[in-house]
């Protein structure tokens, strides 16, 4: 078993070497869902902002379970002996694209080409006396070509009748995602069921996404709290909205600089290019009526790269209690 203090001084060890690719946390408690057992469908598109570059698309599907807890992959997960854990796997598939996706020639200067599948094996522990959660998970799968980012988007533009993408052959090239995530988060304020101030800390590392970061949740509105352990029933009716806002220290980000392994990229944006801060952003509204979770957002990120500017854009989320 893992004490506070261990988990607390590997945090600040990390975040202080510092050693942002996987788009989509489903483990924060802006994020949590009150049930046991629950799948839900993350779609976010910068077509709610009104854009289609950079992070232009990003689908996450998971479902949470007890019975994952034996899952093969969930062996290698750390976390605390709080006395509640959930256990979950996800699919997730994100997208990348520069300004232009329509000219077939290289950018150079601009957001490359970039594709990313994987499968995500995540844990959730909660500790409802002194307010805390902890979560780890680990993301194993491929980016480029074999992500099959090119065959979708060109597939939904297709079908809404769009500009035809035509620089996917540029894109960063076949490599393996092998990325561990470890998470933090203690709450500050709370009052009852309508308020709810906390921070966290994360840090990342792998060969898709190396980065840490620290971060605020404020929750207001009429909600079960991340906190405690309250399972939501069928005559239960929610409304709230919440704020993250998040600081970034980024070490590596395989989606602009190309895989660690196979580096015959066509293009690629160089390490001291890469913005070393960065700043994100998230609003959101959520209704929950019986089992049911309905979720809207905005996202914001600062430039990640030389030359880069900032990126908006939004969300749904649809959960269902099992």
């Amino acid at each position: 078993m893992l004490s506070q203090r261990f988990i607390f001084t590997a945090l600040i060890l990390v975040l202080s070497y510092a050693a942002a690719a996987q788009a989509i946390d489903n483990t924060l408690s802006y994020k949590n869902i009150g049930s046991e057992q629950y799948f839900r469908l993350n779609y976010e598109n910068d077509f709610f902002a009104t854009t289609d570059k950079y992070y232009t698309q990003g689908i996450h599907l998971e479902l949470v379970a007890p019975w994952i807890k034996h899952f093969p992959l969930g062996h290698v997960l750390i976390h605390p002996n709080y006395s509640y854990t959930r256990y979950g796997i996800g699919i997730e598939h994100n997208g990348y694209t520069p300004t232009d996706f329509s000219t077939p020639h290289i950018l150079y200067g601009d957001r490359p080409f970039a594709a990313c599948l994987f499968l995500k094996t995540f844990v959730i522990a909660l500790d409802p006396v002194k307010k805390q959660r902890f979560s780890s998970s680990l993301s194993t799968g491929v980016m480029g070509q074999a992500a099959g980012g090119m065959e979708m988007q060109t597939g939904i533009h297709r079908w809404l009748n769009n500009i035809t993408p035509h620089g996917w052959p540029n894109q960063i090239h076949n490599d393996a995602i092998l990325n561990y995530q470890v998470s933090y988060e203690k709450q500050l304020l709370s009052l009852r069921n309508f308020l709810s101030v906390d921070v966290n800390a994360m840090a990342r590392a792998g060969t898709l996404s190396d980065k840490a970061g620290i971060g605020t949740t404020i929750i207001f509105g009429y909600f079960n709290s991340p906190f405690t352990v309250v399972q939501t029933t069928r005559k239960n009716f929610r409304v709230y909205a919440y704020e993250h806002a998040e600081v970034n220290i980024v070490g590596y980000d395989a989606t602009l600089e190309g895989g660690l392994l196979n580096k015959t990229s066509p293009y690629t944006i160089s390490p001291k290019d890469i913005t070393p801060f960065v700043f994100q952003n998230r609003f959101g509204f959520v209704a929950v009526y019986r089992r049911i979770w309905l979720e809207y957002f905005q996202s914001l990120v600062s430039s990640e790269f030389q030359g880069g500017n900032y990126h908006v854009w939004g969300g749904v989320q649809i959960a269902f209690g099992l």
